[in-house]
């Protein structure tokens, strides 16, 4: 019987020493896994315009808590965190007041911009307030817009990225279709207007592809996320016109963040 114990005894303390020798190349596995600077950039729909829980000391730039960056961040506990995305900021704005963060070191970034290049915000006020052919008029110029000048100002911001972060993942992010056609919305826009902002946000969002996949960077489109969720479907994770709070207008909800952007910057990322 003695020598069966000792036999058990080397292999107990065999299993035991494989196991610890296990559990700690996981822990290092985990530690590097978790080892990620990140660098979150952009517009309203990457700082939360829409969502609440504003954080007081981003003042107009409306930085919120429920964001997808900072859900992400907090899922994810990433080594550093870095949230300069502004709410209304064009290309011009993230080059020249975002990019400070970024630093050889940077392992991940995201950003949503392009939107109001394009003049979205003034395509909705002129849909709003104007007749349908000058809405679609406005969307035709917005097009143009797409196809002839922001391909130039995607690349500013994207070389200056590139060349702060080399190393790092750079995360391109999309915009929703606004509406649900043939949906629950009976006053407003017409169809045909519903249908050309549609049309330009597939626009938009084939142009920042390109431009993303042209640069070497990750395109995520939200597009399939928020289908089923636009304005006028029966659970809508956009804002539609809010006369109390103008801003929130054509924004995510904290579930469009939640359940639109943040799903898909966690399979991005």
């Amino acid at each position: 019987m003695k020598p069966f114990r000792i036999v058990a005894l080397s292999t107990s303390l065999l299993l035991g020493a494989v196991l610890a020798l296990t559990g700690a190349s996981q822990a290092q596995a985990d530690s590097r896994a978790l080892a990620v600077d990140y660098v979150a950039l952009g517009d309203s729909y990457s700082s939360g315009v829409g969502a609440g829980s504003y954080d007081s000391a981003s003042g107009n730039c409306k930085r919120s808590n429920r964001a997808y960056p900072k859900l992400w961040a907090a899922a994810n506990a990433p080594s550093s965190f870095a949230f300069t995305a502004c709410s209304g900021a064009l290309t011009s704005d993230v080059t020249a007041n975002q990019l400070s963060p970024l630093t050889s070191a940077t392992d991940l970034v995201s950003i949503t911009v392009g939107g109001n290049d394009a003049g979205f915000a003034d395509v909705m006020t002129t849909c709003v307030l104007q007749s349908e052919s000058n809405c679609i008029n406005r969307v035709n110029q917005a097009r143009s817009y797409v196809d002839t000048t922001l391909p130039g100002r995607l690349d500013s911001v994207y070389n200056a990225i590139k060349s702060r972060a080399p190393a790092a993942e750079v995360v391109v992010l999309g915009y929703p279709r606004f509406y649900k056609l043939a949906g629950s919305c009976v006053t407003g826009l017409s169809e045909a207007e519903r249908s050309a902002i549609n049309g330009a946000a597939n626009h938009l969002n084939a142009a920042l592809a390109k431009r993303a996949a042209d640069h070497g960077f990750t395109w995520a489109d939200v597009v399939p996320a928020f289908t089923g969720h636009e304005i006028c479907s029966a659970a809508p994770w956009l804002h539609s016109l809010n006369l109390l709070n103008i801003g929130d207008s054509y924004h995510p909800t904290a579930a469009g963040q939640s359940g639109g952007y943040l799903p898909v910057f966690t399979s991005a990322a």
